[in-house]
């Protein structure tokens, strides 16, 4: 038998001024990049299997956000957990491991920390694929409104967020929506519970979630970065998202005409059942980047 064409995935940390942060990297070196930046309440595992499909043909990095997955989580005290915080380490990290040059795929809070970097480094972005990651505001549902408005000293903020940090919501992170439950894997939202209850995480989730309001007021730059540099993008989109609903992927399309838009019938984690439809539109979409 023909032997199959699976990639070899390393499981990597670099040093990012003083903090150890994972990635995941496959791929040859010299061929199209994508950097894949994950969402709440998960990491770099959401990427696993899209890895896996694409990572023999091209060049993939995964990073895991300070305070997430099996990056260093230090304590509040010792790190500001804001989400122009986690841009300043994935920028850095990017300094480190040397890559100024790719694609950038973002999906929920991918989306604030990867328009920082873009906005801050047009230079290194040759594409955009965006998965349910948000840039607009009426890409906002009304339970997304309703976190966008806590801030710190607002009454309840904190217990409202803590609520959210449970197996429950985690889990309906990931069915919700979908068309066919059965096609998403426990493992995500297990071990995505994992990291949420180690002790401190739930401290660094409401710092992150009490300060997710900043990424409203830089709603403006980053759609005049899209409407300035019109980078080539893929929007691949699960319309059952109940935070971030279809609006928001055909808002993108004001900015960005020319940018191809793909609606599928899913929920927030589209990648759980839909990879085989995502990835060959991420393969192609790279292809026209070599």
């Amino acid at each position: 038998m023909p032997a199959l064409a699976l990639p070899q995935v390393r499981h990597r940390h670099v040093d990012v001024d003083g903090l150890r942060i994972f990635y995941r990297e496959a791929g040859p070196a010299d061929a199209p990049t994508l950097l894949l930046l994950h969402g709440f309440p998960s990491s770099s595992r959401q990427f696993a299997r899209l890895i896996d499909a694409l990572g023999t043909d091209y060049h993939l990095v995964a990073p895991d956000y300070p305070g997430f997955g099996h990056s260093d989580a230090p304590a509040p005290d010792a790190f500001t957990y804001t989400f122009d915080g986690l841009a300043d380490v994935i920028e850095r990290f990017l300094l480190a491991i040397g890559l100024d040059r790719f694609s950038l795929y973002v999906f929920d809070f991918g989306a604030p920390v990867g328009f920082r970097i873009a906005t801050r480094h047009p230079e290194w972005i040759e594409g955009l694929v965006v998965q349910n990651g948000n840039a607009y505001l009426e890409g906002l549902s009304d339970a997304a409104r309703t976190m966008t408005s806590y801030k710190p000293g607002v009454p309840g903020a904190v217990d409202a967020v803590r609520g959210i940090l449970t197996l429950p919501v985690t889990r309906s992170q990931y069915e919700g929506g979908t068309a066919d439950p059965e096609l998403v894997a426990p493992d995500g939202w297990t071990a995505d519970q994992h990291f949420l209850d180690l002790p401190g995480r739930d401290r660094i989730q409401i710092d992150l979630a009490l300060d997710y309001h900043a990424n409203l007021a830089l709603y403006p730059d980053w759609q005049e970065w899209l409407r300035t540099h019109r980078p080539p993008t893929l929007i691949v989109w699960g319309r059952n998202d109940p935070f971030f609903p279809e609006p928001g992927a055909r808002a993108y399309l004001r900015d960005l005409p020319d940018a191809e838009l793909h609606i599928l019938d899913t929920g927030h984690f589209a990648l759980e059942d839909k990879l085989p439809e995502i990835a060959p539109l991420v393969a192609a979409f790279l292809d026209a980047r070599a």
